[in-house]
């Protein structure tokens, strides 16, 4: 009786209890960003401290490869539970199927209207929400102290205006006898954030939009958006205060000291304030015109299609963890990019942050770009770009060639 006692004991001890939970493991996928990762970390580590019987495997991918591999994985029942995507590439996941609605009894679509900033609306499809973001992204001027102050200026007050911007670069900018480039007046970089300032910002301070309202018709392809690229080109081409690609990244020449002005979003700041010996600091946008503007983006945290039962309950409580007031200050402690949720980004202490409250000011006044394919539409810019600064075109002929490329490319997203 005794063995048959300590036999049954023993099973029982090896049995869970009823109502106790049960250890499940997801996966987390985001490209791999330095201070992102960091942040994320942190977070998990916060996560599994209160929730014990989950595990969350972080994984992360170099940025060139990342949404390829989402878009392979998560069909094979292979990816992550739970993914950071772009915004902009939410209509290619959706029509692929990849990602899953959430549930409304979890994540009321009303409350998160109320709650987040109104550009995150644009992750609602037929009145559901399909991810939402921890942290919005918007963009500012960072200038470099020191090469300021050297060629007169008050280095605690930066220009304001396009106009002082262009007159300082002239003065910044720094070649040898043969005409190499030793420090820019501004930065100028294939893949960089010169797109969005040009499409949302410039084209607008100049009178002009980008897109309809519907963002299905290009109408940058006007004298307003010929102004704003000049704009923009001027600075690698009449100016001569750059050479385009100068240190092949933006940041790089900038975060090295060798060039004046960098117009980046939030998600730098980190980045930049990890640089030992390089005196910055961070101002809003130049006006143009007396027009305020900026440019919005943000990563969403989705769910994937592919992930049920324990998995799915775990997802959901992780997805509400790194989304709630907490998680969003740690990561503009980290990453510099803004709360996605007003309450967090406009206290006090935030918005009159000297480096925080210029980006937190854009969200007044910022526009989100709708893209049906925001890799492509990166191209044309590039290619535009490319018009202009190898093949010599003029302003006017490569934004005709652009704008006739782009709206194509949304006609047939379209027509499919």
């Amino acid at each position: 009786m005794k063995q048959l006692s300590g036999l049954l004991l023993t099973t029982a001890l090896a049995l869970p209890l009823a109502g106790t939970a049960q250890a499940v493991e997801i996966e987390y996928w985001q490209y791999h960003f330095a201070e992102r990762v960091e942040a994320m970390d942190q977070l998990i580590a916060r996560f599994q401290d209160e929730n014990p019987d989950i595990t969350v495997k972080h994984t992360t991918f170099p940025y060139a490869q990342y949404q390829a591999k989402v878009a392979a994985a998560v069909p094979a029942g292979e990816g992550p539970d739970v993914v950071q995507l772009y915004y902009g590439w939410l209509r290619d996941y959706n029509k692929a199927g990849l990602l899953a609605p959430l549930p409304a009894d979890e994540f009321d679509p009303a409350t998160i209207d109320a709650e987040f900033f109104p550009i995150v609306q644009s992750m609602k499809v037929d009145g559901a929400y399909y991810g939402l973001p921890t942290a919005v992204r918007t963009m500012a001027m960072f200038y470099n102290k020191d090469l300021l102050a050297e060629v007169g200026y008050d280095p605690e007050t930066p220009p304001t205006t396009l106009d002082e911007v262009v007159e300082a670069t002239q003065k910044i900018v720094k070649r040898d006898e043969a005409g190499n480039l030793l420090v820019a007046g501004i930065t100028a970089a294939p893949v960089s954030q010169d797109a969005h300032w040009w499409r949302e910002v410039l084209v607008r301070q100049f009178g002009g939009q980008s897109y309809s309202e519907d963002y299905r018709t290009v109408t940058y392809n006007s004298p307003e958006g010929a102004a704003a690229l000049q704009a923009i080109s001027q600075f690698f081409t009449d100016l001569d205060v750059v050479d385009y690609g100068f240190m092949d990244e933006a940041q790089a020449s900038f975060a090295a000291g060798k060039a004046g002005f960098l117009m980046d979003g939030s998600f730098r700041i980190g980045a930049v304030s990890r640089v030992e010996g390089l005196n910055w600091g961070v101002a809003p946008l130049p006006t143009h015109n007396g027009i305020e503007g900026n440019y919005s983006s943000y990563w969403l945290n989705g769910i994937s299609s592919q992930t049920t039962g324990e998995e799915l309950a775990a997802a959901q409580k992780f997805l509400k963890f790194i989304t709630s007031p907490d998680s969003m200050q740690l990561w503009l402690d980290v990453v510099g990019e803004l709360p996605a949720r007003p309450s967090v980004a406009m206290t006090d202490a935030n918005a009159s942050h000297p480096v925080y409250g210029p980006f937190i000011a854009g969200l007044a006044h910022a526009h989100a770009t709708d893209f049906v394919n925001e890799a492509a539409q990166r191209q044309i810019w590039l290619d535009m770009i490319d018009m202009i600064d190898v093949g010599g075109m003029s302003v006017e002929e490569a934004l005709a060639a652009s704008a006739e490329a782009e709206q194509a490319l949304i006609d047939r997203y379209y027509a499919e």
